[in-house]
């Protein structure tokens, strides 16, 4: 596999994860176009406003609660309907998913590199 297709393998690829409440629930990696999309439904003034988009950018990350799809939300009510239906618990857990997916994607860049 190339570096490329490694890179954008790990970047797409979606993980489970159970929050303290035991939800299971499934985070997906945003793509370039999920957050301009996300930019889009937060409205020019919240795109801009950096703590309320990374809350924002964690709630959208999630695609499944216990095996249930959750639709991207398109507007603002809905992305705060999605914090606050995740809680604390579950951004929390997504927080900790994606902190840990992207260090594995840089120690697999590295590796895949030689470095």
């Amino acid at each position: 596999m190339s570096p490329s297709a490694a890179i954008i393998s790990a970047t797409s690829a979606s993980t489970n994860v159970t929050d303290r409440l035991g939800r299971k629930l499934t985070v997906h990696h945003m793509t370039s176009l999920d957050k301009l999309r996300l930019f889009k439904a937060a409205g020019p003034g919240l795109a801009q406003n950096q703590p309320w988009l990374g809350m924002a950018m964690l709630a959208c990350s999630v695609t499944e609660i216990d095996s249930v799809p959750i639709p991207q939300p398109a507007n603002e009510q809905q992305i705060e309907a999605m914090v606050a239906r995740l809680g604390d618990h579950g951004i929390s857990a997504v927080a900790e998913t994606l902190n840990g997916a992207t260090d594995r994607t840089q120690s697999e860049i590295l590796a895949t590199a030689g470095n």
